[in-house]
Protein backbone atom coordinates (compact mmCIF):
# COMPACT_ATOMS: atom_id res chain seq x y z
CA UNK A 1 0.00 0.00 0.00
CA UNK A 2 3.06 2.26 1.00
CA UNK A 3 4.43 1.51 -2.52
CA UNK A 4 1.69 2.81 -4.44
CA UNK A 5 1.04 5.70 -2.66
CA UNK A 6 4.86 6.88 -3.02
CA UNK A 7 4.20 5.67 -6.64
CA UNK A 8 1.28 8.07 -6.77
CA UNK A 9 2.62 10.88 -5.17
CA UNK A 10 6.43 10.83 -7.58
CA UNK A 11 3.74 10.66 -10.92
CA UNK A 12 1.88 13.79 -9.33
CA UNK A 13 5.14 15.68 -8.75
CA UNK A 14 6.11 14.54 -12.57
CA UNK A 15 2.76 16.02 -14.13
CA UNK A 16 3.36 18.93 -12.03
CA UNK A 17 6.52 19.37 -13.15
CA UNK A 18 5.79 18.37 -16.91
CA UNK A 19 2.95 21.67 -16.35
CA UNK A 20 5.60 24.31 -15.72
CA UNK A 21 7.29 25.46 -18.34
CA UNK A 22 10.64 27.98 -18.86
CA UNK A 23 11.03 29.56 -22.84
CA UNK A 24 14.34 31.26 -23.00
CA UNK A 25 15.24 33.89 -24.70
CA UNK A 26 15.01 34.73 -28.13
CA UNK A 27 12.41 32.01 -28.02
CA UNK A 28 8.80 31.34 -28.56
CA UNK A 29 6.09 28.73 -27.50
CA UNK A 30 3.23 27.63 -29.82
CA UNK A 31 0.46 25.99 -27.06
CA UNK A 32 -2.68 24.15 -28.40
CA UNK A 33 -5.47 22.72 -26.42
CA UNK A 34 -6.93 19.76 -27.54
CA UNK A 35 -4.94 20.15 -31.10
CA UNK A 36 -6.46 23.65 -31.73
CA UNK A 37 -4.51 26.57 -31.20
CA UNK A 38 -4.02 28.26 -27.58
CA UNK A 39 -1.95 30.94 -27.20
CA UNK A 40 1.63 32.07 -27.69
CA UNK A 41 4.39 31.85 -24.76
CA UNK A 42 7.10 34.52 -24.90
CA UNK A 43 9.96 34.63 -22.80
CA UNK A 44 9.41 33.68 -18.74
CA UNK A 45 7.68 30.79 -16.94
CA UNK A 46 4.56 29.46 -18.48
CA UNK A 47 1.93 26.51 -16.58
CA UNK A 48 -0.28 24.35 -18.63
CA UNK A 49 -3.24 22.41 -18.10
CA UNK A 50 -1.74 18.53 -17.80
CA UNK A 51 -3.27 16.00 -21.19
CA UNK A 52 -4.81 18.72 -22.42
CA UNK A 53 -2.15 21.52 -23.02
CA UNK A 54 0.54 21.15 -25.22
CA UNK A 55 3.75 22.86 -26.67
CA UNK A 56 3.05 22.46 -30.80
CA UNK A 57 5.88 24.45 -31.70
CA UNK A 58 8.98 26.05 -30.38
CA UNK A 59 10.63 29.03 -32.59
CA UNK A 60 13.20 30.75 -33.03
CA UNK A 61 12.96 34.76 -32.81
CA UNK A 62 16.77 35.40 -34.06
CA UNK A 63 17.58 36.35 -36.99
CA UNK A 64 18.41 33.40 -39.33
CA UNK A 65 20.48 32.73 -42.48
CA UNK A 66 19.69 29.97 -45.14
CA UNK A 67 22.34 29.61 -48.08
CA UNK A 68 20.68 28.11 -51.10
CA UNK A 69 22.36 25.74 -53.97
CA UNK A 70 22.97 27.68 -57.57
CA UNK A 71 19.75 27.73 -59.32
CA UNK A 72 19.89 27.59 -63.39
CA UNK A 73 18.78 31.05 -64.60
CA UNK A 74 18.50 32.50 -68.11
CA UNK A 75 19.19 35.93 -69.12
CA UNK A 76 17.65 38.06 -71.62
CA UNK A 77 20.26 37.50 -74.25
CA UNK A 78 19.38 33.85 -73.77
CA UNK A 79 22.62 32.97 -71.58
CA UNK A 80 22.47 30.43 -68.76
CA UNK A 81 24.24 30.77 -65.69
CA UNK A 82 23.89 29.38 -62.11
CA UNK A 83 23.73 31.96 -58.94
CA UNK A 84 22.97 30.66 -55.41
CA UNK A 85 21.60 33.03 -52.87
CA UNK A 86 21.79 33.91 -49.34
CA UNK A 87 18.37 34.76 -47.47
CA UNK A 88 18.65 36.65 -44.13
CA UNK A 89 14.85 36.10 -42.25
CA UNK A 90 13.50 36.61 -38.93
CA UNK A 91 10.25 35.20 -37.51
CA UNK A 92 7.71 37.85 -36.13
CA UNK A 93 4.59 36.14 -35.74
CA UNK A 94 5.14 32.82 -33.78
CA UNK A 95 1.23 31.48 -34.69
CA UNK A 96 1.32 32.81 -38.39
CA UNK A 97 4.78 31.10 -38.52
CA UNK A 98 3.68 27.23 -36.83
CA UNK A 99 0.70 27.47 -38.99
CA UNK A 100 1.03 29.63 -41.98
CA UNK A 101 2.91 26.92 -44.69
CA UNK A 102 4.60 23.98 -44.03
CA UNK A 103 7.80 23.51 -44.47
CA UNK A 104 8.53 27.27 -44.12
CA UNK A 105 12.32 27.31 -45.14
CA UNK A 106 11.46 25.12 -48.52
CA UNK A 107 8.60 27.41 -49.74
CA UNK A 108 11.44 30.30 -49.20
CA UNK A 109 13.77 28.58 -51.51
CA UNK A 110 11.29 27.64 -54.26
CA UNK A 111 10.04 31.39 -53.95
CA UNK A 112 13.45 32.89 -53.96
CA UNK A 113 14.36 30.88 -57.13
CA UNK A 114 11.07 31.71 -58.97
CA UNK A 115 11.68 35.50 -58.06
CA UNK A 116 15.74 35.39 -59.15
CA UNK A 117 14.42 33.60 -62.69
CA UNK A 118 11.75 36.70 -63.83
CA UNK A 119 14.15 39.51 -62.22
CA UNK A 120 17.04 37.96 -64.30
CA UNK A 121 14.40 37.20 -67.33
CA UNK A 122 14.26 41.13 -67.61
CA UNK A 123 18.82 41.37 -67.56
CA UNK A 124 21.10 41.04 -69.76
CA UNK A 125 24.43 38.94 -68.86
CA UNK A 126 26.61 42.52 -68.43
CA UNK A 127 23.38 44.00 -66.38
CA UNK A 128 23.24 40.66 -64.30
CA UNK A 129 26.93 40.97 -63.71
CA UNK A 130 27.18 44.85 -63.18
CA UNK A 131 23.55 45.08 -60.85
CA UNK A 132 23.88 42.49 -57.94
CA UNK A 133 22.55 45.66 -55.63
CA UNK A 134 19.50 46.16 -57.86
CA UNK A 135 18.60 42.68 -58.30
CA UNK A 136 19.04 42.31 -54.00
CA UNK A 137 16.83 44.69 -53.17
CA UNK A 138 14.23 43.76 -56.10
CA UNK A 139 14.26 40.38 -53.95
CA UNK A 140 14.24 41.38 -50.92
CA UNK A 141 11.32 43.46 -51.27
CA UNK A 142 8.98 40.44 -53.37
CA UNK A 143 10.35 38.14 -50.64
CA UNK A 144 9.23 40.33 -47.90
CA UNK A 145 6.13 40.71 -49.58
CA UNK A 146 5.02 36.91 -50.50
CA UNK A 147 6.62 36.11 -46.85
CA UNK A 148 4.49 38.18 -44.38
CA UNK A 149 1.80 36.10 -44.35
CA UNK A 150 4.00 33.19 -43.00
CA UNK A 151 5.17 35.04 -40.09
CA UNK A 152 8.25 36.07 -41.80
CA UNK A 153 10.25 39.21 -42.49
CA UNK A 154 12.95 39.13 -45.07
CA UNK A 155 16.04 41.62 -43.93
CA UNK A 156 18.07 41.10 -46.37
CA UNK A 157 18.93 38.83 -49.61
CA UNK A 158 22.39 38.86 -51.27
CA UNK A 159 23.65 36.81 -54.51
CA UNK A 160 26.60 34.93 -53.29
CA UNK A 161 27.60 33.53 -56.70
CA UNK A 162 27.07 34.07 -60.33
CA UNK A 163 28.13 31.27 -62.43
CA UNK A 164 28.34 32.27 -66.01
CA UNK A 165 29.65 29.15 -68.76
CA UNK A 166 32.80 28.13 -69.04
CA UNK A 167 33.10 29.64 -73.04
CA UNK A 168 31.79 33.24 -71.31
CA UNK A 169 34.14 32.90 -68.88
CA UNK A 170 37.09 32.33 -71.08
CA UNK A 171 35.70 35.16 -73.33
CA UNK A 172 35.28 37.00 -70.14
CA UNK A 173 38.81 35.98 -68.87
CA UNK A 174 40.33 37.26 -72.94
CA UNK A 175 38.66 40.38 -72.70
CA UNK A 176 40.18 41.05 -69.21
CA UNK A 177 43.16 40.61 -70.28
CA UNK A 178 42.95 42.91 -73.48
CA UNK A 179 41.86 45.49 -71.15
CA UNK A 180 45.05 44.80 -68.81
CA UNK A 181 46.93 45.35 -71.39
CA UNK A 182 45.70 48.60 -72.90
CA UNK A 183 45.75 49.97 -69.73
CA UNK A 184 48.88 49.00 -68.89
CA UNK A 185 50.19 50.52 -72.80
CA UNK A 186 48.47 53.83 -71.61
CA UNK A 187 50.20 54.23 -68.65
CA UNK A 188 53.60 53.09 -70.30
CA UNK A 189 52.94 55.87 -72.82
CA UNK A 190 52.14 58.45 -69.78
CA UNK A 191 54.77 57.58 -68.34
CA UNK A 192 57.19 58.04 -70.84
CA UNK A 193 55.11 61.40 -71.99
CA UNK A 194 55.75 62.51 -68.07
CA UNK A 195 59.32 61.41 -67.94
CA UNK A 196 59.94 63.27 -71.08
CA UNK A 197 58.49 66.27 -69.79
CA UNK A 198 60.83 66.52 -66.52
CA UNK A 199 63.67 65.72 -68.57
CA UNK A 200 63.13 68.47 -70.47
CA UNK A 201 62.00 71.02 -67.96
CA UNK A 202 65.49 69.81 -65.88
CA UNK A 203 67.46 70.83 -68.66
CA UNK A 204 65.26 74.25 -69.06
CA UNK A 205 65.99 74.75 -65.20
CA UNK A 206 69.21 73.82 -65.76
CA UNK A 207 70.22 76.43 -68.49
CA UNK A 208 68.28 79.12 -66.01
CA UNK A 209 69.96 78.39 -63.45
CA UNK A 210 73.74 78.18 -65.45
CA UNK A 211 72.41 82.02 -67.11
CA UNK A 212 71.69 83.15 -63.67
CA UNK A 213 74.42 82.06 -62.32
CA UNK A 214 77.14 83.27 -64.93
CA UNK A 215 75.12 86.39 -64.24
CA UNK A 216 76.18 86.71 -60.72
CA UNK A 217 79.51 85.84 -61.40
CA UNK A 218 79.49 88.98 -63.78
CA UNK A 219 78.23 90.79 -61.29
CA UNK A 220 80.89 90.51 -58.83
CA UNK A 221 83.51 90.47 -61.30
CA UNK A 222 82.51 93.72 -61.85
CA UNK A 223 82.24 94.62 -58.26
CA UNK A 224 85.45 93.18 -57.20
CA UNK A 225 86.70 95.96 -60.41
CA UNK A 226 85.26 98.58 -59.12
CA UNK A 227 86.05 98.21 -55.55
CA UNK A 228 89.64 97.57 -56.82
CA UNK A 229 89.93 100.55 -58.95
CA UNK A 230 87.99 102.43 -55.83
CA UNK A 231 90.96 101.06 -53.71
CA UNK A 232 93.67 101.91 -55.74
CA UNK A 233 92.26 105.37 -55.94
CA UNK A 234 91.95 105.90 -52.04
CA UNK A 235 95.74 104.70 -52.30
CA UNK A 236 97.07 107.61 -54.31
CA UNK A 237 94.72 110.21 -52.56
CA UNK A 238 96.00 108.89 -49.06
CA UNK A 239 99.66 109.21 -50.63
CA UNK A 240 99.35 112.73 -52.60
CA UNK A 241 97.33 113.97 -49.01
CA UNK A 242 100.60 111.97 -47.35
CA UNK A 243 103.10 113.96 -49.32
CA UNK A 244 101.51 117.30 -49.06
CA UNK A 245 100.74 117.00 -45.32
CA UNK A 246 104.66 116.57 -45.34
CA UNK A 247 105.36 119.25 -46.85
CA UNK A 248 103.56 121.42 -44.69
CA UNK A 249 105.05 120.02 -42.00
CA UNK A 250 108.50 121.04 -43.57
CA UNK A 251 107.02 123.97 -44.11
CA UNK A 252 106.02 124.34 -40.75
CA UNK A 253 108.80 123.26 -39.00
CA UNK A 254 111.09 126.16 -40.73
CA UNK A 255 109.01 128.36 -40.17
CA UNK A 256 109.04 127.78 -36.54
CA UNK A 257 112.95 127.05 -36.33
CA UNK A 258 113.36 130.96 -37.63
CA UNK A 259 115.49 130.05 -40.28
CA UNK A 260 118.42 132.19 -41.59
CA UNK A 261 119.19 133.42 -45.54
CA UNK A 262 121.25 130.48 -45.88
CA UNK A 263 119.09 128.32 -45.40
CA UNK A 264 116.17 129.94 -47.21
CA UNK A 265 118.48 130.18 -50.35
CA UNK A 266 119.72 126.36 -49.66
CA UNK A 267 115.93 125.63 -50.03
CA UNK A 268 116.30 127.63 -53.05
CA UNK A 269 118.84 126.11 -54.72
CA UNK A 270 117.44 122.20 -53.84
CA UNK A 271 113.87 124.06 -55.58
CA UNK A 272 116.16 124.63 -58.12
CA UNK A 273 117.81 121.43 -58.81
CA UNK A 274 114.21 119.56 -59.05
CA UNK A 275 113.45 122.30 -61.36
CA UNK A 276 116.49 121.31 -63.48
CA UNK A 277 115.28 117.49 -63.54
CA UNK A 278 112.60 118.34 -66.30
CA UNK A 279 112.65 119.02 -69.60
CA UNK A 280 113.13 122.78 -69.58
CA UNK A 281 116.39 123.86 -71.39
CA UNK A 282 117.31 127.00 -70.07
CA UNK A 283 116.97 127.68 -66.20
CA UNK A 284 117.83 131.40 -65.00
CA UNK A 285 119.31 131.31 -61.24
CA UNK A 286 119.69 134.29 -59.60
CA UNK A 287 123.24 135.68 -58.15
CA UNK A 288 122.74 135.24 -54.88
CA UNK A 289 121.54 131.36 -55.20
CA UNK A 290 125.31 130.62 -57.84
CA UNK A 291 127.40 131.88 -54.91
CA UNK A 292 125.61 129.41 -52.61
CA UNK A 293 125.84 127.07 -55.11
CA UNK A 294 129.85 127.43 -55.27
CA UNK A 295 129.89 126.97 -51.70
CA UNK A 296 128.00 124.01 -51.52
CA UNK A 297 130.19 122.54 -54.24
CA UNK A 298 133.49 123.57 -52.40
CA UNK A 299 131.83 121.64 -48.90
CA UNK A 300 131.17 118.64 -50.82
CA UNK A 301 134.82 118.11 -52.46
CA UNK A 302 136.45 118.82 -48.66
CA UNK A 303 134.20 116.03 -47.96
CA UNK A 304 135.24 114.09 -50.14
CA UNK A 305 138.82 114.56 -49.49
CA UNK A 306 138.35 114.15 -45.90
CA UNK A 307 139.81 110.52 -44.89
CA UNK A 308 137.39 108.31 -42.54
Amino acid sequence: MEIVIIGAVVLLLLVIASCVKIVPQAQAYVVERLGGYQATWNVGIHFKYPFIDKVARKVILKEQVVDFAPQPVITKDNVTMKIDTVVFFQITDPKLFAYGVERPIMAIENLTATTLRNIIGDLELDQTLTSREIINTKMRVSLDVATDPWGIKVNRVELKNIIPPAAIQDAMEKQMKAERERREAILRAEGEKTSAILVAEGKKQSSILEAEAEKAAAILRAEAKKEATIREAEGQAQAILAVQQANADGIRFLNESNPGNAVIQLKSLEAFAKAADGKATKIIIPSEIQGLAGLAKSLVEVGKEDPK
